[in-house]
């Protein structure tokens, strides 16, 4: 009885919430068993993970799951890439739209904008980076707004509470309040590789360990690849 088997359980960031509730929702209607993935922020995901919760499989950001493979939480050869995901800009809906079709463009955006939101993830790290390169990180620093783990960069937008926000397509194509200007330029635009790994607690060979490769499998297949770009990603 489907019952008696027990479910996959996993984590995953908030940037690819939607997109693996899409494959999980696919996926099960060709397996013998359920799939639950708790999504939180990247950050809290990994400590969790450190902490020692058990977890069949963990998806988050490609360094995050090296980290994890190094420290032996999760198991030596079994990363996969599963999607590539781009970051894109917004402003509550309503509100002019800003250039941004340009390098030049988008620092004069951020430059004119009266408060920036980036996220705690990978792609808000690189942001700041970029704002230090551009020598304007000083500038904007009084301006700048860190959206907490797990709180999308849009919803601060959509309330109002910040102008301009910069976070993974992926996660903002659901937030309702706000229009997605669109992607940054391909001269400045940061690509976050998320990949799937297998916690070190599940048996190498058992029914579990198939039952999650199997799993990873189908995400990654020809098959999966219209719900990753539904979702605003494109296949790893």
């Amino acid at each position: 009885m489907q019952s008696a088997i027990p479910a996959i359980k996993g984590i995953s960031s908030m940037a690819t919430r939607q997109v693996l509730a899409e494959l999980v929702a696919g996926f099960q209607k060709q397996a013998d068993c359920t799939v639950a993935i708790e999504a939180v922020g990247g950050v809290d995901a990994a400590k969790r993970v450190q902490a020692g919760e058990s977890f069949d499989v963990v998806v988050l950001a490609s360094d995050a799951i090296n980290k994890l493979i190094a420290a032996g939480h999760l198991q030596a050869g079994s990363k996969v890439d599963l999607v590539h995901s781009g970051v894109a800009a917004c402003v509550r809906a309503g509100a002019p739209l800003p250039d941004i079709s340009s390098e030049d463009a988008v620092k004069r955006a951020v430059l004119a904008a009266r408060s920036i939101s980036y996220s705690t993830g990978p792609s808000g790290v690189a942001l700041a980076k970029l704002f230090e390169r551009w020598g304007i990180a000083e500038e904007i620093q009084s301006r700048m707004v860190q959206a907490p783990p797990g709180v999308p960069v849009g919803t601060l937008v959509a309330r109002g509470e910040v102008e301009l926000g910069f976070q993974q397509l992926s996660e903002l194509l659901h937030v309702e309040g706000i229009t997605v200007v669109g992607p940054l330029p391909p001269a400045i635009q940061i690509i976050t590789t998320f990949s799937a790994g297998v916690h070190s607690g599940v048996a190498a060979g058992s029914q579990q360990a198939e039952r999650v490769h199997a799993m990873l499998d189908y995400m990654r297949s020809p098959q999966a690849a219209e719900a990753k770009q539904r979702q605003g990603m494109e296949p790893a």
